[in-house]
Protein backbone atom coordinates (compact mmCIF):
# COMPACT_ATOMS: atom_id res chain seq x y z
CA UNK A 1 0.00 0.00 0.00
CA UNK A 2 1.30 3.64 -1.30
CA UNK A 3 2.01 5.80 1.66
CA UNK A 4 0.79 9.46 0.64
CA UNK A 5 3.55 12.29 2.17
CA UNK A 6 1.84 15.62 1.16
CA UNK A 7 1.73 19.10 2.49
CA UNK A 8 -1.28 20.34 4.94
CA UNK A 9 -3.66 21.38 2.73
CA UNK A 10 -4.01 24.55 4.75
CA UNK A 11 -1.79 26.65 7.09
CA UNK A 12 -4.06 26.57 10.21
CA UNK A 13 -3.23 24.05 12.36
CA UNK A 14 -5.79 24.66 14.62
CA UNK A 15 -7.91 23.41 11.95
CA UNK A 16 -6.72 19.82 12.59
CA UNK A 17 -9.58 18.79 15.01
CA UNK A 18 -9.68 14.82 15.70
CA UNK A 19 -6.46 13.37 13.76
CA UNK A 20 -3.33 12.04 15.42
CA UNK A 21 -0.49 14.93 15.45
CA UNK A 22 3.14 14.51 16.39
CA UNK A 23 4.83 17.72 17.45
CA UNK A 24 8.54 18.69 17.71
CA UNK A 25 9.50 19.84 20.81
CA UNK A 26 10.69 23.00 20.88
CA UNK A 27 11.61 26.54 22.72
CA UNK A 28 10.60 28.31 19.29
CA UNK A 29 7.26 26.31 18.28
CA UNK A 30 4.10 26.87 19.13
CA UNK A 31 1.96 24.36 18.05
CA UNK A 32 2.48 22.40 21.43
CA UNK A 33 -0.04 25.19 22.93
CA UNK A 34 -2.28 24.77 20.23
CA UNK A 35 -2.35 21.08 21.14
CA UNK A 36 -2.12 20.74 25.03
CA UNK A 37 -4.04 21.89 28.04
CA UNK A 38 -1.94 23.38 30.41
CA UNK A 39 -1.27 20.67 32.64
CA UNK A 40 -0.28 18.46 29.53
CA UNK A 41 2.41 20.77 28.65
CA UNK A 42 3.59 20.50 32.01
CA UNK A 43 3.33 16.48 31.93
CA UNK A 44 5.27 16.33 28.32
CA UNK A 45 8.18 18.81 30.37
CA UNK A 46 8.77 16.08 32.87
CA UNK A 47 8.62 13.59 30.56
CA UNK A 48 11.18 15.22 28.75
CA UNK A 49 13.22 16.24 32.00
CA UNK A 50 13.15 12.56 32.05
CA UNK A 51 14.84 12.38 29.05
CA UNK A 52 12.05 10.93 27.53
CA UNK A 53 12.40 10.70 23.52
CA UNK A 54 8.47 10.33 22.30
CA UNK A 55 5.88 11.55 24.99
CA UNK A 56 2.08 10.71 23.76
CA UNK A 57 -1.13 12.42 25.07
CA UNK A 58 -4.03 10.61 24.63
CA UNK A 59 -7.16 13.54 24.36
CA UNK A 60 -10.02 10.56 23.93
CA UNK A 61 -10.26 11.90 20.10
CA UNK A 62 -6.95 11.62 19.24
CA UNK A 63 -2.71 10.93 20.62
CA UNK A 64 -0.96 13.91 20.36
CA UNK A 65 2.80 12.53 20.18
CA UNK A 66 5.82 15.01 21.02
CA UNK A 67 8.99 14.19 20.01
CA UNK A 68 12.42 15.55 21.51
CA UNK A 69 15.16 15.29 19.03
CA UNK A 70 18.28 14.56 21.42
CA UNK A 71 21.78 16.64 20.38
CA UNK A 72 24.44 14.39 18.92
CA UNK A 73 27.55 15.89 17.66
CA UNK A 74 27.68 12.85 14.56
CA UNK A 75 25.57 14.24 11.79
CA UNK A 76 25.31 10.80 10.60
CA UNK A 77 24.46 9.01 13.45
CA UNK A 78 22.32 11.95 14.69
CA UNK A 79 20.38 11.20 11.19
CA UNK A 80 19.92 7.67 11.54
CA UNK A 81 18.78 8.46 15.18
CA UNK A 82 15.59 10.35 13.83
CA UNK A 83 14.73 8.24 10.99
CA UNK A 84 14.68 5.16 13.89
CA UNK A 85 13.09 7.47 16.29
CA UNK A 86 10.56 7.80 13.16
CA UNK A 87 10.15 4.06 13.26
CA UNK A 88 8.89 3.70 16.82
CA UNK A 89 6.08 6.66 15.93
CA UNK A 90 5.26 4.34 12.82
CA UNK A 91 4.28 1.52 15.83
CA UNK A 92 2.35 4.18 17.94
CA UNK A 93 0.37 5.60 14.45
CA UNK A 94 -0.25 2.35 12.54
CA UNK A 95 -3.54 2.14 13.08
CA UNK A 96 -4.57 5.52 11.73
CA UNK A 97 -5.08 6.50 8.81
CA UNK A 98 -3.81 9.98 9.04
CA UNK A 99 -0.84 11.54 10.67
CA UNK A 100 -0.05 15.32 11.06
CA UNK A 101 3.53 16.12 11.86
CA UNK A 102 3.82 20.00 12.91
CA UNK A 103 6.82 21.49 13.05
CA UNK A 104 8.78 25.14 12.48
CA UNK A 105 10.66 25.83 9.34
CA UNK A 106 14.25 25.58 11.71
CA UNK A 107 13.44 22.13 12.12
CA UNK A 108 12.80 21.18 8.54
CA UNK A 109 15.66 18.64 7.87
CA UNK A 110 15.04 17.11 11.27
CA UNK A 111 11.12 16.64 10.20
CA UNK A 112 11.72 15.21 6.95
CA UNK A 113 14.35 12.83 8.57
CA UNK A 114 11.02 11.84 10.32
CA UNK A 115 8.91 11.10 8.14
CA UNK A 116 11.53 9.18 6.19
CA UNK A 117 11.37 6.57 8.97
CA UNK A 118 7.93 6.82 9.66
CA UNK A 119 7.00 6.19 5.82
CA UNK A 120 9.64 3.77 4.94
CA UNK A 121 8.32 1.62 8.13
CA UNK A 122 4.90 1.61 7.02
CA UNK A 123 5.71 -0.30 4.02
CA UNK A 124 3.98 -4.13 4.42
CA UNK A 125 3.96 -6.96 1.40
CA UNK A 126 0.80 -8.87 1.79
CA UNK A 127 -0.05 -9.26 -2.10
CA UNK A 128 -0.45 -13.08 -1.22
CA UNK A 129 -2.29 -13.07 1.91
CA UNK A 130 -6.04 -14.16 1.48
CA UNK A 131 -6.96 -12.02 4.79
CA UNK A 132 -4.64 -8.86 4.43
CA UNK A 133 -4.45 -6.65 7.63
CA UNK A 134 -2.16 -3.63 5.71
CA UNK A 135 -1.03 -0.83 8.00
CA UNK A 136 -4.23 1.90 8.24
CA UNK A 137 -1.67 4.63 7.99
CA UNK A 138 -2.04 5.99 4.69
CA UNK A 139 -1.20 9.65 4.61
CA UNK A 140 1.28 11.89 6.24
CA UNK A 141 0.39 15.36 6.43
CA UNK A 142 3.44 18.16 7.37
CA UNK A 143 3.53 21.61 7.98
CA UNK A 144 2.81 24.12 5.59
CA UNK A 145 6.01 25.58 4.86
CA UNK A 146 5.85 26.91 1.21
CA UNK A 147 9.94 25.99 1.80
CA UNK A 148 9.44 22.14 1.26
CA UNK A 149 7.20 21.93 -1.23
CA UNK A 150 9.61 20.19 -3.46
CA UNK A 151 11.50 18.37 -0.38
CA UNK A 152 8.08 16.46 0.26
CA UNK A 153 7.72 15.33 -3.35
CA UNK A 154 11.45 14.57 -3.41
CA UNK A 155 10.61 12.16 -0.43
CA UNK A 156 7.85 10.65 -1.56
CA UNK A 157 8.68 9.67 -4.68
CA UNK A 158 12.05 8.46 -3.21
CA UNK A 159 9.92 6.53 -0.82
CA UNK A 160 7.75 5.30 -3.74
CA UNK A 161 10.93 3.64 -5.50
CA UNK A 162 11.97 1.72 -2.02
CA UNK A 163 8.63 0.27 -1.72
CA UNK A 164 9.08 -0.60 -5.33
CA UNK A 165 12.47 -2.42 -4.72
CA UNK A 166 11.11 -3.95 -1.56
CA UNK A 167 7.89 -5.33 -3.44
CA UNK A 168 10.33 -6.74 -6.07
CA UNK A 169 12.84 -8.47 -4.19
CA UNK A 170 9.97 -9.75 -1.89
CA UNK A 171 7.96 -11.50 -5.04
CA UNK A 172 8.26 -15.59 -5.20
CA UNK A 173 9.68 -16.75 -8.43
CA UNK A 174 6.30 -18.05 -9.26
CA UNK A 175 5.29 -14.74 -9.85
CA UNK A 176 8.19 -13.06 -11.12
CA UNK A 177 10.14 -14.99 -13.92
CA UNK A 178 12.81 -13.11 -15.86
CA UNK A 179 10.84 -11.91 -17.99
CA UNK A 180 8.14 -10.55 -15.50
CA UNK A 181 10.85 -8.64 -13.95
CA UNK A 182 11.93 -6.83 -17.40
CA UNK A 183 8.01 -5.93 -17.62
CA UNK A 184 8.59 -4.24 -14.06
CA UNK A 185 10.64 -1.81 -15.74
CA UNK A 186 9.14 -1.14 -18.56
CA UNK A 187 6.01 -0.16 -16.69
CA UNK A 188 8.57 1.94 -14.41
CA UNK A 189 9.88 3.61 -17.39
CA UNK A 190 5.83 4.54 -18.90
CA UNK A 191 5.45 6.08 -15.85
CA UNK A 192 8.07 8.50 -15.65
CA UNK A 193 9.27 8.74 -19.17
CA UNK A 194 12.35 6.75 -19.25
CA UNK A 195 13.02 4.95 -22.48
CA UNK A 196 13.15 1.05 -21.61
CA UNK A 197 14.33 -1.99 -24.08
CA UNK A 198 14.10 -5.40 -23.25
CA UNK A 199 16.20 -8.17 -25.54
CA UNK A 200 14.70 -11.10 -25.90
CA UNK A 201 16.59 -14.94 -26.20
CA UNK A 202 17.61 -14.28 -30.15
CA UNK A 203 19.03 -10.61 -29.00
CA UNK A 204 20.92 -11.88 -26.78
CA UNK A 205 22.16 -15.02 -28.59
CA UNK A 206 23.11 -12.89 -31.46
CA UNK A 207 25.02 -10.46 -28.93
CA UNK A 208 27.15 -13.77 -27.86
CA UNK A 209 25.96 -12.97 -24.17
CA UNK A 210 27.48 -16.41 -23.58
CA UNK A 211 27.44 -16.02 -19.27
CA UNK A 212 24.25 -14.93 -19.70
CA UNK A 213 22.70 -17.95 -22.09
CA UNK A 214 24.83 -20.06 -20.11
CA UNK A 215 23.31 -20.14 -16.92
CA UNK A 216 19.93 -20.07 -18.78
CA UNK A 217 20.53 -23.64 -20.36
CA UNK A 218 18.72 -25.32 -17.34
CA UNK A 219 15.74 -22.98 -17.47
CA UNK A 220 12.63 -23.69 -19.27
CA UNK A 221 12.39 -19.84 -19.62
CA UNK A 222 13.94 -17.68 -21.42
CA UNK A 223 16.10 -14.83 -20.44
CA UNK A 224 16.15 -11.25 -20.98
CA UNK A 225 18.15 -8.03 -21.09
CA UNK A 226 16.57 -5.06 -20.06
CA UNK A 227 18.13 -1.61 -20.96
CA UNK A 228 16.26 1.23 -18.84
CA UNK A 229 17.67 5.16 -19.69
CA UNK A 230 17.16 8.18 -18.65
CA UNK A 231 18.80 11.31 -20.62
CA UNK A 232 16.65 14.16 -20.01
CA UNK A 233 18.05 17.41 -22.23
CA UNK A 234 19.27 19.31 -19.29
CA UNK A 235 21.88 16.36 -18.51
CA UNK A 236 24.81 17.53 -16.91
CA UNK A 237 27.31 14.86 -18.10
CA UNK A 238 28.06 14.15 -21.11
CA UNK A 239 28.80 10.25 -20.58
CA UNK A 240 26.34 8.74 -18.83
CA UNK A 241 26.57 6.71 -15.54
CA UNK A 242 25.44 2.75 -15.94
CA UNK A 243 23.74 0.99 -12.72
CA UNK A 244 23.91 -2.79 -13.58
CA UNK A 245 21.79 -5.44 -11.57
CA UNK A 246 22.08 -8.81 -10.99
CA UNK A 247 18.78 -10.28 -12.09
CA UNK A 248 18.95 -13.77 -11.27
CA UNK A 249 14.92 -14.52 -10.34
CA UNK A 250 15.45 -17.73 -8.62
CA UNK A 251 18.96 -19.66 -7.61
CA UNK A 252 19.05 -23.29 -7.05
CA UNK A 253 22.58 -23.31 -7.73
CA UNK A 254 22.34 -25.39 -11.23
CA UNK A 255 23.87 -28.72 -11.09
CA UNK A 256 26.09 -26.98 -8.49
CA UNK A 257 22.97 -27.99 -6.17
CA UNK A 258 23.05 -25.45 -3.10
CA UNK A 259 23.53 -28.55 -0.10
CA UNK A 260 22.73 -26.83 2.82
CA UNK A 261 19.50 -26.90 4.96
CA UNK A 262 17.37 -23.72 4.64
CA UNK A 263 19.73 -22.30 1.81
CA UNK A 264 17.47 -22.18 -1.39
CA UNK A 265 14.41 -20.75 0.82
CA UNK A 266 15.02 -17.33 -0.25
CA UNK A 267 16.67 -17.43 -3.24
CA UNK A 268 13.70 -15.77 -4.77
CA UNK A 269 15.83 -12.94 -3.40
CA UNK A 270 18.77 -13.41 -5.68
CA UNK A 271 17.75 -10.71 -8.08
CA UNK A 272 18.11 -8.19 -5.35
CA UNK A 273 20.97 -6.33 -7.66
CA UNK A 274 18.15 -5.99 -10.31
CA UNK A 275 15.08 -4.65 -7.71
CA UNK A 276 17.59 -2.14 -6.40
CA UNK A 277 18.62 -0.87 -9.64
CA UNK A 278 14.81 -0.66 -10.56
CA UNK A 279 14.02 1.21 -8.04
CA UNK A 280 17.14 3.40 -8.54
CA UNK A 281 15.71 4.71 -11.68
CA UNK A 282 12.42 4.67 -10.87
CA UNK A 283 13.91 7.76 -8.13
CA UNK A 284 15.79 9.05 -10.28
CA UNK A 285 13.23 9.77 -13.20
CA UNK A 286 10.20 10.27 -10.83
CA UNK A 287 12.25 13.24 -9.32
CA UNK A 288 13.43 14.25 -12.76
CA UNK A 289 17.64 13.99 -12.11
CA UNK A 290 19.33 16.81 -14.16
CA UNK A 291 22.32 13.38 -15.12
CA UNK A 292 22.14 11.04 -17.93
CA UNK A 293 21.75 7.40 -16.48
CA UNK A 294 21.73 3.81 -18.15
CA UNK A 295 20.38 0.41 -16.09
CA UNK A 296 21.53 -2.77 -17.78
CA UNK A 297 19.02 -5.78 -16.34
CA UNK A 298 20.57 -9.04 -17.42
CA UNK A 299 18.00 -11.75 -15.55
CA UNK A 300 16.91 -15.60 -15.78
CA UNK A 301 16.64 -18.56 -13.35
CA UNK A 302 19.25 -20.55 -12.52
CA UNK A 303 18.31 -24.36 -12.87
CA UNK A 304 19.67 -28.28 -12.95
CA UNK A 305 17.61 -29.60 -15.88
CA UNK A 306 18.85 -31.91 -18.38
CA UNK A 307 20.52 -29.33 -20.70
CA UNK A 308 22.23 -27.42 -17.69
CA UNK A 309 25.44 -26.34 -17.97
CA UNK A 310 27.99 -27.96 -15.83
CA UNK A 311 31.03 -27.72 -13.81
CA UNK A 312 34.40 -27.68 -15.95
CA UNK A 313 32.57 -26.43 -19.19
CA UNK A 314 34.42 -23.71 -20.78
CA UNK A 315 32.13 -20.81 -22.07
CA UNK A 316 32.62 -17.45 -24.35
CA UNK A 317 31.40 -13.84 -22.94
CA UNK A 318 30.28 -11.13 -24.86
CA UNK A 319 33.49 -9.72 -25.03
CA UNK A 320 35.46 -13.33 -26.02
CA UNK A 321 36.92 -14.07 -22.85
CA UNK A 322 36.63 -17.82 -22.50
CA UNK A 323 35.70 -19.49 -18.94
CA UNK A 324 36.29 -22.00 -17.19
CA UNK A 325 32.97 -22.68 -15.01
CA UNK A 326 34.17 -24.63 -11.77
CA UNK A 327 31.04 -24.30 -10.17
CA UNK A 328 27.26 -23.41 -11.59
CA UNK A 329 26.49 -21.64 -8.11
CA UNK A 330 28.62 -18.79 -9.14
CA UNK A 331 26.06 -17.91 -11.55
CA UNK A 332 25.36 -14.12 -10.83
CA UNK A 333 29.12 -12.95 -11.57
CA UNK A 334 28.42 -14.44 -15.36
CA UNK A 335 25.50 -12.95 -16.13
CA UNK A 336 26.97 -9.57 -14.67
CA UNK A 337 30.59 -10.05 -16.56
CA UNK A 338 28.15 -9.87 -20.40
CA UNK A 339 26.63 -6.45 -18.86
CA UNK A 340 29.56 -4.76 -18.25
CA UNK A 341 31.19 -5.82 -21.46
CA UNK A 342 28.26 -4.56 -23.18
CA UNK A 343 28.25 -1.20 -21.07
CA UNK A 344 31.68 -0.30 -23.11
CA UNK A 345 29.37 0.61 -26.08
CA UNK A 346 28.37 3.45 -23.66
CA UNK A 347 32.26 5.16 -23.09
CA UNK A 348 30.51 5.55 -19.58
CA UNK A 349 31.85 7.98 -16.87
CA UNK A 350 31.54 5.17 -14.14
CA UNK A 351 29.96 1.89 -13.88
CA UNK A 352 28.24 0.70 -10.77
CA UNK A 353 27.41 -3.03 -10.75
CA UNK A 354 25.13 -4.06 -7.35
CA UNK A 355 24.38 -8.17 -6.69
CA UNK A 356 23.19 -10.53 -4.24
CA UNK A 357 26.95 -11.94 -5.18
CA UNK A 358 28.29 -14.03 -2.13
CA UNK A 359 27.91 -15.81 1.00
CA UNK A 360 31.64 -14.29 1.96
CA UNK A 361 29.99 -10.79 1.75
CA UNK A 362 27.66 -11.81 4.20
CA UNK A 363 30.09 -13.62 6.50
CA UNK A 364 32.52 -10.54 6.71
CA UNK A 365 29.86 -7.97 7.71
CA UNK A 366 26.58 -9.25 8.41
CA UNK A 367 23.44 -7.33 7.28
CA UNK A 368 24.49 -4.14 8.50
CA UNK A 369 26.39 -2.77 5.26
CA UNK A 370 27.34 -3.03 1.75
CA UNK A 371 30.78 -4.66 0.46
CA UNK A 372 32.48 -3.00 -2.14
CA UNK A 373 35.54 -2.75 -4.70
CA UNK A 374 36.43 -0.16 -7.67
CA UNK A 375 38.84 -0.11 -9.68
CA UNK A 376 40.00 3.12 -11.49
CA UNK A 377 37.21 4.96 -9.41
CA UNK A 378 39.09 6.57 -5.83
CA UNK A 379 37.19 9.89 -6.26
CA UNK A 380 33.61 8.49 -6.69
CA UNK A 381 34.21 5.19 -4.45
CA UNK A 382 34.97 8.12 -1.78
CA UNK A 383 31.96 10.10 -2.62
CA UNK A 384 29.91 7.05 -2.66
CA UNK A 385 30.56 6.33 0.81
CA UNK A 386 30.32 9.50 2.42
CA UNK A 387 26.50 9.43 0.67
CA UNK A 388 26.66 5.45 2.58
CA UNK A 389 27.37 7.55 5.67
CA UNK A 390 24.64 10.12 5.28
CA UNK A 391 21.94 7.88 4.36
CA UNK A 392 23.06 5.04 6.74
CA UNK A 393 23.39 2.56 4.07
CA UNK A 394 27.06 2.10 4.82
CA UNK A 395 30.37 0.69 2.42
CA UNK A 396 32.85 -1.53 4.06
CA UNK A 397 35.56 -1.43 1.46
CA UNK A 398 37.52 -4.76 0.74
CA UNK A 399 41.34 -5.08 -0.46
CA UNK A 400 41.45 -5.53 -4.11
CA UNK A 401 45.00 -6.24 -4.49
CA UNK A 402 46.80 -7.17 -7.62
CA UNK A 403 47.32 -10.80 -5.85
CA UNK A 404 44.10 -11.67 -6.10
CA UNK A 405 44.22 -11.98 -9.80
CA UNK A 406 46.11 -15.14 -9.48
CA UNK A 407 43.32 -16.77 -7.66
CA UNK A 408 40.91 -16.82 -10.90
CA UNK A 409 43.66 -17.59 -13.69
CA UNK A 410 42.16 -20.73 -15.12
CA UNK A 411 45.05 -23.78 -16.93
CA UNK A 412 42.30 -24.39 -19.44
CA UNK A 413 40.95 -20.84 -19.87
CA UNK A 414 41.41 -17.70 -19.86
CA UNK A 415 39.56 -16.91 -16.42
CA UNK A 416 37.66 -19.49 -13.72
CA UNK A 417 34.34 -18.37 -12.36
CA UNK A 418 35.72 -19.49 -8.89
CA UNK A 419 38.86 -18.44 -6.65
CA UNK A 420 38.65 -20.74 -4.09
CA UNK A 421 38.13 -21.28 -0.31
CA UNK A 422 39.35 -18.02 0.89
CA UNK A 423 38.05 -14.25 -0.11
CA UNK A 424 34.82 -14.95 -1.55
CA UNK A 425 33.85 -11.43 -2.33
CA UNK A 426 37.08 -10.21 -3.46
CA UNK A 427 37.56 -13.22 -5.96
CA UNK A 428 34.31 -12.92 -7.01
CA UNK A 429 35.31 -8.98 -7.83
CA UNK A 430 38.09 -9.64 -9.40
CA UNK A 431 36.06 -12.16 -11.72
CA UNK A 432 33.77 -8.95 -12.94
CA UNK A 433 37.24 -6.33 -12.84
CA UNK A 434 38.07 -8.49 -15.90
CA UNK A 435 35.34 -6.89 -17.58
CA UNK A 436 35.10 -3.47 -16.50
CA UNK A 437 37.80 -1.27 -18.60
CA UNK A 438 36.09 1.86 -16.92
CA UNK A 439 35.88 3.55 -13.86
CA UNK A 440 34.06 0.70 -11.74
CA UNK A 441 32.60 0.11 -8.59
CA UNK A 442 31.26 -3.21 -7.30
CA UNK A 443 28.84 -3.63 -4.47
CA UNK A 444 27.77 -6.65 -2.96
CA UNK A 445 24.59 -6.34 -1.38
CA UNK A 446 23.97 -9.75 -0.74
CA UNK A 447 23.57 -9.40 3.07
CA UNK A 448 21.64 -5.95 3.47
CA UNK A 449 18.95 -6.43 0.77
CA UNK A 450 17.16 -9.31 2.86
CA UNK A 451 16.52 -9.83 6.81
CA UNK A 452 14.73 -12.36 8.54
CA UNK A 453 14.16 -10.20 10.95
CA UNK A 454 12.73 -6.48 11.74
CA UNK A 455 15.51 -4.46 11.26
CA UNK A 456 14.48 -0.86 12.01
CA UNK A 457 12.49 1.06 9.41
CA UNK A 458 14.19 -1.39 6.91
CA UNK A 459 11.48 -3.77 8.37
CA UNK A 460 11.74 -7.28 8.03
CA UNK A 461 12.35 -9.35 4.28
CA UNK A 462 13.15 -7.28 1.24
CA UNK A 463 14.83 -3.54 3.12
CA UNK A 464 15.22 -1.39 -0.62
CA UNK A 465 19.03 -0.98 0.60
CA UNK A 466 20.80 0.77 -2.21
CA UNK A 467 17.82 2.70 -3.49
CA UNK A 468 18.29 6.03 -1.32
CA UNK A 469 22.42 5.42 -1.54
CA UNK A 470 22.58 5.16 -5.41
CA UNK A 471 19.93 7.95 -5.70
CA UNK A 472 21.44 10.53 -3.57
CA UNK A 473 24.85 9.57 -4.62
CA UNK A 474 23.77 10.27 -8.21
CA UNK A 475 21.94 13.45 -7.81
CA UNK A 476 24.65 15.11 -5.26
CA UNK A 477 28.19 14.12 -7.26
Amino acid sequence: MKTTIKINPTKNEEAISQENVILFHSTESTSSALFLDEDELEYVQKQIENDKAIVSINQLGRFVHVVNIKDEKDKNKAAEDIRLLGDKLQALVKDETTVHVLFTIEDKEKALLLIEGLALANYTFIKHKTDPKPNKLENIYLSNHDEIKEDVAELENTVDSVYLTRDLINEPFSHLTAKELAESAVQSGKEHGMKVTVFNKKKIESLKMGGLLAVNKGSIDEPTFTIMEWNPKNATNKQPIILVGKGIVYDTGGLSLKPTANSMDLMKTDMGGAGTVIGAMNAISANKLDKHVIALIPATDNRPSGNAYAPGDVITMHDGTTVEVLNTDAEGRLVLADALSFAKKYNPELVIDLATLTGAAVAAIGHYGIVSMHENAIKEHAQLKETGANTHERLAEMPFWSDYDELIKSDVADIKNLGGPHAGAITAGKFLAHFADFPWIHLDIAGPSYTKAKYGYRGKGATGMGVRLLYHFIKNN
